[in-house]
């Protein structure tokens, strides 16, 4: 129930969070490692988001899909956490983009996912067989207000987001080629994704082959996992080479500048394979982007690195983004209420009124006025409220959360069993009023509550922390 307005600018919930319903694994081979792999999609709880398992490694690492692990972008997106290296992550993740799965772990007994056929299509089919199930969580979403932008002095490359009413993405490619020119490719909603971008298969020119092939790369490769564009005469000794790494007896190029046989998906495949890259690697943000991306010349490296720009920006903007609460309005619980539920009384209830509750989170109350006893030794000549009471008055409006799921909380205590994360921003002095908000990180299971909470003062953020705690009934 409701009983107050917020305004929250930049970040906002919207529809559910989605796993999979069940485990399902795919086998394939590593392009670059030539080794053969299996991948194992994991359903995950709520609020985990994407990450790697290295399963093949001791002590099964995990490494979170985050652009500030990102270490090397030559030929893929490639993420590093203490050591251990997730290669060309950029199709498992545009799939699970595409499909708006928001929750999956990936398990992988190598350090790169199978290439299957170069695009994303395989992942895809297999993330709707083990099922897509939604979650009692809301979706977290960065709706843009202002255009953000990225650009690559070096190369040209640019990614500029704007405000648009969906997630939406335009990739203009100009390979200064005669075999492939330019191409656009556009994706105007992501259900069109399974249809439009997931088969798009990764390419490669002729002289990028060869220096992959000479460097002991894409051991994987075959000509039904990448397209050849074929920018060069070849050499009958180049050829041969080719055929060799191919296992092929005899290759040759088709009139469209294709080498062998392969028939494209689309005629601007290229460009719908880059679209595809943009999605994966804009995944590292952490979060669903409300959106429109026009890239210019996208490759990973200015992919990543938008990413972690805009990582940053919804940082900040989460941090800054203080909701607003109309106080005249009368209080979900007054002060008797609140009595009625939590067994605290003053000189220690630090809690004024409730002014909104739900399954999933409470906002909370409090006038901090120069009565306060503590105000006498904290400090005297410089009253300063106790960083440790903004934390109780945290956890006591959690309290009220945690309580509710009761038919008799005046029976139940709520102790505490963790704090985490607790961070002072600003002084809390006397004529402040201190707004709580709390909510879940994880559903409340056997009494068991993780919360997130922040408390608010003067239009800033004052404190924050990560809390646990159980209900336990009283003895």
């Amino acid at each position: 129930m409701k009983n107050s307005k917020k305004r929250l600018t930049v970040i906002t919930t919207t529809n559910k969070q989605r796993t999979i319903a069940k485990e399902v694994t795919l086998t394939g081979v590593g392009l670059h490692t030539g080794e053969d792999v299996t991948l194992k999609f994991v359903p995950a709880p709520e609020n985990h988001g994407y990450a790697f398992k290295r399963v093949d490694l001791e002590g099964e690492p995990t490494i979170e899909a985050d652009a500030n692990y990102v270490v090397n972008t030559q030929r893929g997106t490639n993420l590093e956490k203490r050591g251990v290296r997730i290669q060309t992550s950029e199709h498992v993740l545009a799939a699970l983009v595409g499909l708006e799965i928001d929750n999956v772990l990936i398990e992988l007994n190598s350090p790169e996912p199978p290439i299957m056929d170069g695009s994303s299509k395989f992942f895809v089919e297999a993330l709707e067989e083990a099922g897509i199930v939604e979650q009692e969580a809301e979706r977290e979403e960065y709706i843009v207000k202002d255009v953000i932008s990225y650009k690559d002095d070096a190369t040209g490359s640019e990614i500029t987001i704007i405000p648009s009413d969906t997630y939406q993405i335009t990739a203009m490619v100009d390979f200064g080629t005669k075999v492939l020119g330019t191409q656009n490719a556009y994706l105007q909603k992501l259900s069109d994704f399974k249809t439009e971008i997931a088969d798009a298969r990764t390419f490669s020119f002729l002289h990028e082959l060869e220096a992959l092939l000479e460097h002991g790369l894409i051991k994987g490769g075959d000509l039904n996992n990448a397209i050849v564009y074929v920018d060069k005469e070849i050499s009958p000794e180049t050829m041969h080479k080719l055929e060799k790494a191919f296992n092929k007896k005899k290759l040759s190029v088709k009139p469209n500048g294709i080498l062998d046989n392969l028939t494209l998906h689309h005629p601007n495949e290229a460009a719908r394979h880059k679209l595809l890259d943009v999605i994966g690697d804009l995944a590292l943000a952490g979060i669903r982007i409300r959106g429109k991306v026009i890239a210019n010349k996208p490759g990973h490296f200015v992919n990543t690195q938008f990413a972690k720009k805009l990582a940053k920006i919804i940082k900040m903007e989460k941090r800054n983004n203080i909701p607003k609460y109309d106080l005249s309005q009368p209080p979900l619980m007054d002060i008797h209420q609140i009595m009625a539920m939590l067994p605290h009384r003053p000189p220690f209830l630090l809690i004024d009124r409730i002014l909104e509750l739900s399954d999933t989170h409470v906002v909370g109350m409090k006038n901090v006025t120069m009565n306060e006893p503590f105000f006498v030794g904290h400090f005297p000549g410089a009253p300063v409220m106790p960083g440790v009471l903004q934390v109780e008055a945290m956890a006591q409006t959690g309290g009220i959360l945690v309580l509710s799921t009761v038919p008799d909380p005046e029976n139940y205590l709520t102790l505490f069993m963790k704090i985490d994360k607790v961070k002072f921003k600003q002084k809390v002095l006397p004529g402040d009023t201190l707004i709580f908000h709390c909510s879940l990180i994880t559903p409340i299971r056997r009494g068991i509550c993780h919360m997130q909470a922040y408390a608010y003062a003067n239009d800033k953020l004052v404190c924050e922390a990560e809390m646990m705690a159980q209900i336990v009934k009283k003895s």
